[in-house]
């Protein structure tokens, strides 16, 4: 059972994302918050696999929560919940700790997968929002750091780009799953990256995920 905590500051879009969420079996919303203070509360009592968290809430707002969770010795998976798609907040809500980005217009079926995929461990990114961060300035110094990883510190950054979890990683690489946590973390720091995600959409603007046969071999 995923369990889910939902954050936002109009209850009825609350409401809304509860009965959704509520449909499906395997999914189970076990609590409401409608601002950073009371996210924050809501997790430490429930303690969730995933959060989706709204970014503009009145009082304390979800950029803050986000990076508040995030610091707790073990944190839920982070989900950014807006109605914006523009970059800064993209941006703004990876560099605090959330792991994915999905936009409220996301449809209801999607929105019940994309919270599966992300228990699981991987990033989850609206299409609309990937699309505007990759046609964004490809000037970005990180890009150039990536030309300087060893071969292995490639495979591993690629498999990023393709949202595999340190597991599945482990197992494409023919790695144990602590090595690859390993290159993961000195990945982050290599590229100024604040997350995997954020090294994930660097993998894909610098069009390794899109060779990645020729690097890691089929899946």
């Amino acid at each position: 059972m995923i369990r889910v905590v939902v954050v936002d500051d109009e209850p009825m879009v609350c409401a809304h994302l509860h009965t959704i969420l509520g449909s499906v079996d395997d999914i189970e919303v076990v609590g409401r918050a409608h601002d950073g203070a009371a996210a924050i509360a809501a997790v430490l009592r429930h303690r969730p696999d995933v959060v989706l968290m709204d970014l503009r809430m009145p009082g304390m707002d979800g950029l803050t929560a986000i990076e508040r969770i995030a610091a707790l010795r073990e944190p839920p998976v982070l989900v950014a919940l807006t109605t914006f798609d523009a970059d800064r907040f993209v941006t703004r809500a990876l560099r605090a700790g959330a792991v994915g980005f999905l936009l409220k217009s996301t449809p209801p079926e999607d929105l019940i997968d994309l919270v599966r995929v992300a228990a699981e461990g991987h990033t989850v990114l609206s299409p609309v929002v990937t699309r505007r961060l990759l046609a964004g300035p490809a000037g970005d110094h990180r890009l150039d750091l990536v030309a300087g990883l060893t071969d292995r510190e490639t495979q591993v950054l690629t498999c990023l780009g393709l949202g595999l979890s340190n597991a599945q990683i482990g197992a494409r690489l023919y790695l144990a799953e602590a090595t690859v946590k390993g290159y993961v973390s000195r990945l982050l720091v290599k590229l100024q990256c604040a997350n995997r995600t954020q090294a994930g959409l660097l993998a894909q603007q610098s069009g390794l995920s899109r060779n990645a046969g020729d690097r890691i071999g089929p899946s």
